[in-house]
């Protein structure tokens, strides 16, 4: 399997309340429902305040790294990315483990 995480950090002067970040987290919340490669997501709001934390998380999961291209190339996830690029910065990692279908 392999794990798909992602670090936002909202650009200077963007709040979580801005309606932008708002749409935003709404197509990424969504995405779990709209891209069947997906067999594990969650996405929330850093619940801690230090400098070095970024604001926003994705976790997810996807069988192989062909699942992981569909799952980039897909559509949703192309334009809940689109968004997110007006108002933050990212970082990504992809690593493979070992886990059960779900996890």
């Amino acid at each position: 399997m392999i794990r798909h995480l992602v670090l936002f950090k909202l650009n200077e002067g963007v709040s979580r309340d801005d309606e932008r970040v708002q749409a935003g987290v709404r197509a990424f919340e969504a995405l779990k429902d709209e891209i069947p490669e997906l067999t594990f997501w969650e996405c929330a709001w850093n619940i801690t305040d230090r400098p070095i934390a970024y604001d926003f998380a994705i976790n997810s999961a996807v069988a192989d790294t062909d699942a992981l291209k569909r799952y980039l190339e897909h559509p949703a996830h192309q334009a809940a990315a689109g968004q997110w690029r007006a108002f933050a910065t990212w970082v990504i990692a992809d690593y493979e483990f070992q886990g059960p279908a779900g996890a």
